[in-house]
């Protein structure tokens, strides 16, 4: 029979991961972004650009094993949907910012034929989806900051459709904006999870 301190730890464990992992996705979108709008795209802000969104990953099914007792099946279903857009969304960053960065604006255009360019905005749509859809659920069950759970339900789904626009304020200001989004809810789930552990000690210690 496993013991009954064995969960707690486990799951103190995924939240801290997954917060972690949120403010690591966060600082690779804004800071990049911050860099881009005085040099422009450059390698060195196109690395982290592509590989902010595997990190973001985590942070979402942390998100939800912390809402998940104040949620019903509308937060599980808005969970799977942003999850996969997650991922369409992610392939897609990776592909734009660390493969065709470094083609030329011919190759480019000979590349994004066919079904390329429908299937890239139906990866933003379904991202675009989840996102609001998963918003909502978190705004719904107000375990998280109102202002971040807002943001996430509004300024995600905008960004899914703006950055794939030239580089401009917007596009920028955007990113810097989910940044700060995604660095929020991690230090908000990272602050809740220690204010749990502090509220559950004494009973470990008594058992």
């Amino acid at each position: 029979m496993s013991s009954p301190i064995a969960s707690p730890h486990i799951t103190s464990s995924t939240f801290r991961v997954g917060a972690l992992c949120g403010l690591l996705s966060g600082l690779l979108i804004a800071l990049p972004s911050l860099v881009e709008a005085f040099t422009g795209e450059t390698t060195a802000t196109s690395v982290p650009l592509g590989l902010s969104p595997a990190f973001a990953l985590p942070l979402l099914t942390a998100l939800q094993l912390r809402q998940r007792p104040a949620t019903g099946r509308f937060a599980e279903v808005a969970h799977i949907v942003n999850l996969i857009g997650l991922g369409l969304f992610g392939a897609a960053a990776f592909a734009s910012n660390l493969v065709l960065f470094y083609f030329d604006d011919d190759v480019i255009d000979e590349v994004l034929t066919g079904p390329t360019i429908p299937v890239l905005i139906g990866c933003a749509a379904v991202f675009a989806m989840g996102c609001a859809l998963f918003g909502s659920a978190m705004i719904r069950a107000r375990v998280f900051p109102s202002i971040p759970a807002w943001g996430y339900a509004v300024v995600l789904p905008l960004f899914a459709f703006i950055t794939g626009l030239s580089d401009s304020l917007l596009t920028i200001g955007l990113h810097i904006l989910v940044g700060i989004i995604l660095m929020w809810l991690s230090a908000a789930l990272w602050r809740m999870t220690g204010d749990a552990q502090h509220a559950t000690a004494p009973a470990r210690v008594s058992v």
